[in-house]
């Protein structure tokens, strides 16, 4: 009798459950992973359209389509050979409880940074940011952060859990250094007299190269440790229409990963993706495009840290 074990290469499609066909480990910090990946399914802090917390799995079964380059151009090197991966499934939370959730997610990346592992974490909404970034913080001490996104998710009159407000509150906290960090896509309103970030806004990145976008994000965070966070919704809506709150005129997915993959060399210590929603997908744009800028992140992580 033949069995699914009588055959061990796969098809496209079947048994894939982890990120990248990644094995699933739920016990992540006993193992040998460099860097484990995380599903934060959540999304009660947004303000637009709901649906962020399917993003993880989303972003999962598009990352299918990735999983088969042995050597991901136009990287030089098998990022099989360089980095064990790992891919520890979704935060399980109270299910509707915002404070709870907020407290588990600081509470197992503190516990998978503190076995010297990396995360690659996968939202949700933007929310899901502001714990990761005090976990962060308690590893390597304060952070340049390099944020892509349409908003500047710096407004002060939000709630406690709102996707808006994750860059007010980690300043005060004293997570960030404003000084050394950077966002880049920015296409809505903001107080430009005493917005503390540097603003590479949608307009003049598309009017820039990625190399001369990559020059400044290098000038600015100098070789302080980096966190990037990047909402699918820094992209124009024909490359991610599956958003919450999309907004035309944003970076083509080809501009973004050239600024990623410019970015080798540099102390980047956390990263995620965050906002995809695929009940406005078409085709898994935005999934594959998160997918991808997840992808390109471990490459850079990997061509800086072994």
């Amino acid at each position: 009798m033949t069995t699914i074990a009588d055959k061990p290469d796969y098809s496209l499609y079947s048994n894939a459950f982890g990120y990248l066909r990644q094995p699933l480990d739920f016990n992540p910090i006993q193992s040998d992973a460099d860097v484990v990946i995380l599903g934060l399914p959540f999304d009660m802090a947004t303000t637009g359209r709901s649906g962020g917390r399917m993003g993880p799995g989303a972003i999962r079964q598009a990352s299918i389509n990735l999983a088969w380059e042995e050597t991901r151009w136009p990287w030089d090197f098998k990022l099989s050979e360089r980095l064990k991966v790992v891919d520890a499934g979704d935060l399980v939370y109270d299910c509707g409880d915002a404070a709870d959730f907020t407290q588990r997610v600081e509470d197992f990346a503190s516990a998978i940074l503190d076995a010297d592992k990396a995360l690659l974490s996968f939202g949700g909404d933007h929310f899901v940011t502001l714990p990761l970034l005090r976990a962060h913080y308690k590893k390597h001490g304060k952070m340049a952060l390099l944020h892509f996104d349409a908003h500047t998710d710096t407004y002060s009159q939000g709630s406690k859990y709102d996707h808006g407000t994750m860059f007010y509150h980690a300043p005060k906290e004293g997570i960030i250094a404003p000084e050394n960090s950077l966002q880049i896509g920015i296409r809505t309103e903001y107080n430009h007299d005493d917005h503390q970030f540097q603003v590479i806004d949608a307009a003049n990145a598309n009017d820039m190269t990625a190399a001369e976008i990559v020059a400044q994000i290098k000038q600015r965070v100098g070789d302080m440790p980096l966190y990037i966070t990047f909402d699918i919704d820094c992209l124009d809506p024909a490359y991610a229409p599956g958003t919450g709150t999309p907004v035309c005129g944003g970076l083509t997915s080809d501009k973004a990963m050239k600024i990623i993959r410019g970015l080798r060399g540099m102390n980047v210590v956390g990263m995620d993706v965050v906002e995809v929603a695929p009940a406005y997908d078409s085709a898994e744009i935005t999934a594959l495009a998160g997918a991808t800028l997840g992808l390109e992140m471990l490459h850079v992580w990997c061509d800086s840290n072994k």
